[in-house]
C-alpha cells in the first residue's frame, strides 16, 4: 500500500519544518515553492528553547547547537549606550533549558533538505489550493505545470496567503502592525563587540552574532504602511540612528544600500476562527502572523510542524487529526500574537518623560528582581512537543533548573553551491 501523500505550498521555515515532520512519520510529502530557489528572506534566526526541543523531535539537536552562532549573554541599553538589563545565558538555561541561540537560515534550510528524499522540494512552482479537500474527497493544489491531488495540504504561504483566503474569504486578513522593519548584514565592528538590543522613542536597533566575520541587524521603527524613503534605505537608517551609540553608526556605514532589506510588519490583529478546513492546514505566517517582539515568528512555525505531524498519522483520519492540531496550536499561538502585541506598545513610546519613565523601571527592575525578563517568556520557552500517542497535547515542562544544553559534536558543512537556500 502506498503512503499517503501531502503537499506543503510554501518553502519557508514552517514549510520545510513540516514536510521533514511528515516525512518521518511515512507520509509522501512534495513542497511546492514559488521562487525560483529558496530565496533570502532574512540572514539569521534565532531559536529561542521551545523551538530547539522542536527540531530536535527531527533528529537536528546536536547539528542545531553546533551551528549556533552565538549562545552568549544579552544587553539591552539606550540610545546612549547606558545598560537598561542583562540576560546572562547561565540564567536563559536555568530557566528554560537551553540558551537562545542565532544561526544562520540557509544553515538551518541545508539540514532540513539534506534530510528530506531528492525531489521533495520544487522551486519554482507557484501554488495554489483549489479544493480544501474533504471526508470523502481529496484536496487539489494547481500549478502551471499540473495539478496535485493530496490526503493532506499544508498552507505554509506566508503572511498574504493566498490558501488563507481561500478557505477564510471573510477574514480581513492580517493588518499593518505600525513598525518596519529593517534587516541587514555587516562586518564585525571589532574584537570587543557585544550584542545588544538598544531601545528609543519608537525605534529599536538590535545586533547578533551571525558568524566569525559578520554580524545581523535588525533596525525597526513606528512608520507609515508602505512607506520608502525617497533617498535610499541607508539615508533612512542613518536619520534615525546614526546618533546612537557606538558601533550602530559604524555598521550602517559599514553596509551597502542594495543588500539593505526593508518589509513592514503585519500581524493577524483579528484571529482565526480555526486553522483548517478539509484536509488543508494552515501554518506559521499564514495562521497567526505576529510583530516580531518577542522574536517568535519562526519559532512557533517550527512547533507548528512538529505538532501536526504529531497527530498525522499515515493511517490517521486527516480530519481528526486536522481537528486536534488546530486545538493545540491555535490558543497557543494566538496568545503568543498578543503577547508580542502588547509589547510592541511598550517599545512604540514616543514622549521623552514616558520613555524615561519606561528606561527608568527597567533599570530598577533588572537591580532588584533579577530575571524579571526571561518571565516575559513563561509559557513560550519552556514548551515541549508532544511525545505521547496521536491526539495528545504537548506534555507540560518540568523543572529546568538542573537542565543544560545538548552536547555537541565536530560542525557539519551544509554549504549548497547552486543553492545557498533561504538565509
Amino acid at each position: 500500500m502506498s503512503p499517503p501523500r501531502a503537499v506543503v505550498i510554501g518553502g519557508g521555515i514552517g514549510g520545510l519544518t513540516t514536510a521533514l515532520a511528515l516525512h518521518r512519520r511515512g507520509w509522501h510529502t512534495t513542497v511546492l515553492e514559488r521562487a525560483a530557489g529558496l530565496a533570502p528572506v532574512g540572514a539569521a534566526l534565532t531559536l529561542a528553547p521551545n523551538a530547539q526541543r522542536a527540531l530536535g523531535t527531527l533528529g537536528l539537536g546536536t547539528q542545531i547547537t553546533e551551528l549556533a552562532s552565538w549562545r552568549g549573554d544579552g544587553l539591552m541599553c539606550d540610545p546612549a549606550g547606558r545598560p537598561l538589563t542583562r540576560t546572562h545565558s547561565e540564567a536563559v538555561v536555568a530557566r528554560f533549558g537551553a540558551p537562545l541561540v542565532v544561526l544562520r537560515r540557509s544553515d538551518l534550510i541545508d539540514l532540513i533538505v539534506d534530510r528530506l528524499p531528492a525531489g521533495t522540494v520544487r522551486t519554482g512552482e507557484a501554488a495554489f489550493l483549489t479544493h480544501a479537500g474533504s471526508a470523502r474527497h481529496k484536496a487539489h493544489v494547481s500549478t502551471p505545470n499540473g495539478r496535485h491531488e493530496a490526503d493532506l495540504v499544508v498552507a505554509a504561504d506566508g503572511v498574504r496567503s493566498p490558501a488563507r483566503a481561500i478557505l477564510f474569504p471573510d477574514h480581513p486578513g492580517p493588518a499593518f502592525g505600525g513598525w518596519t522593519v529593517w534587516r541587514l548584514l555587516a562586518p564585525t565592528p571589532g574584537s570587543g563587540f557585544v550584542p545588544h538590543e538598544s531601545w528609543g522613542r519608537a525605534q529599536v536597533w538590535g545586533t547578533l552574532v551571525r558568524d566569525a566575520d559578520s554580524v545581523f541587524i535588525y533596525a525597526c521603527a513606528a512608520t507609515d504602511e508602505g512607506g520608502r524613503s525617497a533617498d535610499g534605505e541607508k539615508a533612512e537608517l542613518r536619520r534615525r540612528f546614526g546618533r546612537w551609540h557606538d558601533p550602530v553608526p559604524t555598521l550602517i556605514d559599514s553596509v551597502p544600500e542594495h543588500e539593505i532589506l526593508r518589509n513592514d510588519v503585519h500581524h493577524m490583529q483579528v484571529p482565526l476562527t480555526a486553522f483548517h478546513r478539509g484536509r488543508t492546514a494552515l501554518l506559521g505566517d499564514a495562521a497567526h502572523a505576529m510583530v516580531p517582539t518577542l522574536g517568535q515568528g519562526a519559532n512557533m512555525a517550527i512547533e507548528d510542524g512538529v505538532v501536526l505531524a504529531h497527530h498525522a498519522a499515515p493511517d490517521a483520519d486527516p480530519l481528526v487529526a486536522l481537528a486536534r492540531y488546530d486545538r493545540d496550536r491555535r490558543p497557543r499561538t494566538q496568545d503568543v500574537v498578543r503577547r508580542a502585541a502588547r509589547l510592541l506598545k511598550l517599545t512604540s513610546l514616543r514622549s521623552p518623560v514616558t520613555v524615561a519613565a519606561r528606561d527608568g523601571l527597567m533599570r530598577m527592575a533588572s537591580r532588584t528582581v533579577p530575571g524579571l525578563l526571561l518571565r516575559g517568556f513563561d509559557g513560550i520557552a519552556d514548551w515541549r512537543p508532544p511525545t505521547a500517542g496521536p491526539g495528545t497535547s504537548p506534555a507540560r515542562p518540568p523543572d529546568h533548573t538542573s537542565a543544560s544544553p545538548p552536547p555537541g559534536t565536530p560542525r557539519v558543512s551544509r554549504t549548497r553551491a547552486t543553492d545557498p537556500g533561504r538565509p
